[in-house]
């Protein structure tokens, strides 16, 4: 059996490998590393999968989320209302702005942004919605979006985890995940399920007002070349990664397919306990899996996290301290909220291994291995 790794990248490289080094080779030869021919390939290409009309290609995801928070004009002390229960960058960058995160509790079974609890949240203040697709599945964007347009509030969706999610609305219009709010935000960091080989990040919007002030955010503020029309920053995706992302685009579904067969398989195996809940699909969202997460009960996690480690086998905890219980949101007011749902999950989850090269012998030895532990 090959090593089982969290995320096999080594696996997923061998059989790409060569149009991978074309590619590279492609750009090398043409010298064009900057905004080069392979940018503008990637960009056009995730516009058409994403039938998006605008895909601003950036450094990386944070800088996604940033640049989109820019690019809304909004001030210091303006609030923007988002869960807790995420990874950091997500409300880092509010703060970072000098805007005010407001935390919210997210639903139990989706472990996204719970639509009432935006609701609950909403004052004179609130400027904004960063709703987090997590693990792979959507949040409600039908019911987040009817509340943002009641309150006159932009959304940005933090599709890092996401992309090629489809969501379904209750008239059937499907839209992917990411394209749906004002701004979406996503990741091409290497384990994304499309990921390159190092930093990458893209803001997606079908608002050309918007798309133009993100361009020039993203590019120095610059409107043309040395006229700088806002405070921007220097946030590019470069070519050698874009020509990574190139030959990995086209393959996007076939990685989603790969990772619900594995999901198909943890789900089956431990259907027979009672101590274990597999991730809930929601009927509004197809689920992508960048984590298969798990909750637990009256099961030790710590425990079982090292008995997996002793067979070698990965598995992660995400996220043990939520963003609200974070030291650096004290001055926020973070250890006031009460979030009930976030903090039983934070001592439930468990992710195990989760990718696109798994093999049935790899599930197996993983499935059984927690059985073991839970029924010993």
């Amino acid at each position: 059996m090959r090593p089982i790794q969290m995320v096999d990248l080594k696996q997923q490289y061998n059989h790409i490998q060569n149009e991978v080094k074309a590619a590279i080779d492609e750009v090398l030869q043409s010298a064009g590393f900057i905004n080069g021919k392979a940018v503008q390939d990637f960009t056009q290409s995730l516009s058409q999968y994403l039938s998006v009309k605008h895909v601003i290609p950036c450094a990386n995801g944070t800088d996604a989320l940033q640049i989109a928070l820019m690019a809304l004009g909004l001030e210091p002390g303006d609030e923007v209302i988002t869960p807790s229960f995420t990874f950091i960058a997500t409300t880092e960058v509010i703060a970072l702005l000098k805007l005010k995160p407001v935390f919210v509790d997210v639903d139990p079974e989706t472990f996204c942004i719970e639509p009432s609890a935006i609701e609950k949240a909403i004052t004179p203040k609130t400027k904004a919605i960063v709703p987090v697709h997590l693990y792979g599945q959507a949040a409600n964007m039908e019911a987040i979006m009817k509340i943002a347009s009641a309150h006159g509030l932009y959304v940005i969706e933090d599709n890092a985890q996401a992309i090629g999610s489809s969501f379904t609305f209750a008239n059937g219009e499907t839209k992917k995940a990411g394209t749906i709010g004002h701004i979406g935000a996503t990741s091409f960091f290497p384990s994304k399920n499309l990921g390159c080989y190092g930093d990458g990040g893209a803001i997606f919007t079908n608002d050309d007002t918007l798309a133009d002030k993100i361009k020039m955010i993203a590019n120095h503020g610059q409107s043309k070349r040395y006229y700088h029309d806002v405070v921007g920053c220097n946030s590019r995706l470069d070519s050698v990664q874009a020509a990574v992302l190139n030959v990995k685009l086209p393959r996007l579904d076939d990685y989603i397919k790969a990772r619900q067969a594995a999901a198909d398989f943890y789900d089956k195996a431990f259907a027979g306990l009672s101590s274990v809940t597999t991730p809930v699909r929601a009927n509004y969202s197809d689920h992508v899996f960048h984590q298969y997460t798990i909750l637990l009960e009256g099961v030790d996690r710590n425990a079982l996290n090292e008995h997996l480690a002793s067979r070698n086998i990965p598995s992660m905890i995400y996220y043990p301290v939520p963003a609200h219980r974070q030291k650096m949101f004290e001055s926020f007011g973070g250890s006031e909220y009460e979030l009930p749902v976030t903090d039983w999950l934070t001592q439930r989850c468990l992710s195990l291994p989760m990718h696109t090269e798994l093999d049935q012998e790899q599930l197996a030895f993983i499935t059984e291995s927690v059985i073991d532990f839970i029924k010993k």
